[in-house]
């Protein structure tokens, strides 16, 4: 635990400006974030007292070694320069607002040359129009079922469109009128296009407008007694309304507005959010998040529309946003707003009238969420923090490790080994900070040395990187592509999937490079015994332990992550070619050889003359390609072991399935037994 004085810069150095700072632990990771009109007044604030601040404002200042600030400005600027930071380094004592489940959206992929309505979820992408989220993919796939019948665009994924276009056939949906069919070109690029305008304007809320024109059609249509194409639009307003009043009418004016409310207590929080447009609920997400600083209702709604609306733009940004308390100062909030939408931005309470009583159904809402969500994760939360207590028990820790990795290695009978690096903070996985190894001290099969090699090779990088000025600085702490680098953290335990031989090659590492502050342990798969270095015996853990529990779990993803990698491993070696080889060949121009010969066989037949003739190569790449194809040159040819057929026609067959791309691999030589058995 760090004393706050130690690291508290003089009140001169602190600029009166507005800017944003971060605290770091000793480790120089980044564990809070903040933004302040006034650096120093804020600043200053931390520095006080200990028995004065919040708990939770007490933890992250003893837990921090070091504060830094960046001036700016503006508040508008201090407010998304916080969010960015927020986003790249996920500091652990920040509110972490995290969806209940992944919300699925109706998306039209606008920027198609023929657009496709159909579910989207996670990350929006560029060229494509959102509308949503609703809470149920069927209410999406019930919307669109009676929308396709007045705006019939396409909802087809790209493998079926191109197949249709080859066949000149239409799926069903072409057949039975729900869909315009642009595949077999029933209608321009221009029509189907025109089609999916119309159908994002009535997704978007312009319902009236479409239906009085609709409604006119239907009238002229009967009035010349065409009243087969009268009824078909009779039928395609019917098929509207019922659209319409699945979404009901809350907002009489017409209003694109979101609405934000916030239930709470002293632990956690719930945010739901109504997206209305055009007077209508058009869909509804729920945040939940732990109070891990000191944060007031004001703050948590900012840091909401932050996660909301920092990476939308335009009409993702509604007019009115309703909430239940204004951030302070609402000022620089209101302009950030403004300048994401391109247009006015009105922040405020309502106070009166159905924007009210809106906003009292989504508070309502807030309220169940979280109790639900208290219900379902009470026992969670629990869970957890006993199953790490019981592993400081069993393994005589001093506290609860807080961060544990786990190894494994995988190989195929001593082929492609490699071995695998899962990282779980808190008691849950963190993914972002997995890592991959290639073995690559020695051939062969030995998972002993190989453990050894690994966390070697792991906390050398840790030790190197943290002794080259004997403190962490910002740059050492991120790869050369900007992300943060995963060795640059000590768990408080190493856990390794194996017995005592694999523990104790773990433990020598540790000791070779002077390591003695980190834990280590191994379970063996046989008896689920959990070991360590320097006792003879196994640590037996009751079968109904949380502790047992959640090292399974630990070792089981290890096990997981480890058999993923070797197997992409292998399969890039099976589907290796002699064009692997040549200096310089990168992967377009490999499949324009390919595409232009037809097959390898075929192209270690042609002429340097005739290989030029393939666009992108010249003449020195292409007396490269000869020269390694004919070192490569098979000695035999190969066998199918199952039937005997020698298959050294095999590389005439059609793209994508010959030697050296996806399709069945030859398997010339290799034994029953092995293929398909890992390690």
């Amino acid at each position: 635990m760090a004393d706050p004085s130690s690291y508290r810069p003089r009140p001169g150095d602190i600029p009166d400006t507005p800017g944003v700072y971060r605290f770091r632990d000793e480790h120089r990771r980044v564990i809070y974030v903040g933004k302040a009109k006034s650096l120093r007044q804020r600043l200053a604030s931390y520095f006080q007292d200990l028995a004065n601040l919040h708990p939770r404002t007490r933890s992250m200042v003893t837990t921090a070694a070091s504060v830094e600030w960046t001036v700016v400005s503006t508040e508008v600027e201090a407010l998304q320069l916080e969010y960015s930071w927020i986003k790249e380094y996920d500091p652990r004592f920040n509110v972490k607002y995290r969806d209940d489940k992944s919300y699925p959206y109706l998306a039209v992929t606008i920027g198609e040359e023929f657009p496709r309505v159909q579910v989207m979820r996670g990350h929006k992408k560029k060229g494509v129009r959102y509308f949503g989220p609703y809470a149920h993919a069927w209410a999406i796939r019930d919307t669109v079922d009676l929308l396709l019948r007045v705006f019939p665009v396409r909802t087809c994924s790209a493998g079926v469109f191109k197949n249709a276009a080859r066949t000149g056939r239409p799926c069903l949906l072409g057949y039975i009128g729900k869909c315009s069919a642009p595949c077999v070109d029933r209608v321009s690029p221009e029509e189907h296009r025109e089609l999916a305008d119309e159908f994002c304007d009535f997704m978007a809320g312009r319902t009236g407008t479409y239906l009085r024109r609709l409604e006119k059609r239907m009238t002229l249509a009967a009035e010349d007694m065409e009243y087969e194409r009268a009824a078909r639009l009779r039928d395609d307003i019917e098929a509207l309304k019922k659209a319409m009043e699945k979404n009901a009418v809350v907002l009489a004016d017409a209003t694109d507005a979101d609405l934000i409310a916030v239930a709470e207590d002293e632990l956690e929080a719930a945010l739901q959010i109504f997206h209305v447009r055009g007077g209508r609920v058009r869909g509804q997400r729920g945040w939940v998040t732990d109070k891990v600083e000191e944060i007031t209702t004001a703050a948590l709604v900012e840091h909401a529309l932050q996660q909301l609306y920092g990476e939308e733009t335009g009409d993702a940004v509604p007019k009115e946003v309703l909430v239940p308390a204004l951030p302070d100062p609402v000022g620089p909030v209101q302009q950030w707003l403004t300048v994401r939408r391109g247009a006015n931005v009105s922040l405020r309470i309502p106070q009166r009238g159905d924007k009210k009583a809106l906003m009292e159904t989504v508070q309502r809402n807030a309220q169940q969420a979280l109790v639900l969500h208290k219900t379902k994760r009470a026992s969670d939360l629990t869970t957890r923090s006993r199953a790490l207590e019981e592993i400081a028990e069993a393994l005589g820790l001093d506290s609860a490790p807080l961060r544990v990795e786990c190894y494994d290695i995988s190989h195929l009978q001593g082929d492609d080994v490699v071995a695998s690096m899962v990282v779980f903070e808190d008691g849950l996985a963190r993914k972002s900070e997995y890592r991959r190894f290639q073995i690559k001290g020695f051939d062969g099969q030995d998972d002993v040395r190989s453990m050894h090699e690994v966390l070697s090779r792991r906390f050398r990088r840790y030790l190197a990187d943290k002794e080259r000025t004997g403190e962490w600085t910002e740059e050492e702490l991120k790869e050369d592509d900007g992300r943060p680098k995963r060795f640059a953290y000590p768990p408080q335990l190493v856990v390794v999937d194996g017995g005592q031989p694999q523990v104790r090659a773990a433990q020598r590492a540790l000791d070779e490079l002077g390591i003695d502050d980190i834990a280590v342990c191994g379970l063996a798969k046989r008896l689920e015994e959990v070991w360590l270095p320097r006792e003879d015996d196994p640590v037996i853990l009751p079968r109904t332990s949380e502790g047992l529990y959640l090292l399974q779990r630990v070792r089981d993803e290890a096990h997981r992550f480890a058999l993923s990698y070797q197997r992409s491993k292998r399969a890039k070696r099976i589907r290796a070619t002699p064009l692997d080889d040549v200096p310089g060949l990168g992967e377009t121009r490999k499949k324009a050889l390919i595409k232009h010969f037809g097959s390898v066989k075929k192209l270690r037949s042609a002429t340097i003359d005739q290989i030029c003739e393939v666009p992108g190569i010249g003449r020195k790449t292409a007396e490269t390609v000869a020269a390694a194809l004919v070192r490569a040159a098979p000695a035999a040819p190969a066998v199918n072991t199952a039937t005997g057929e020698i298959m050294e026609d095999e590389e005439d067959g059609e793209p994508g399935t010959t030697a050296g791309f996806p399709g069945e691999p030859v398997t010339a030589g290799v034994p029953d037994d092995r293929r398909g058995q890992e390690t």
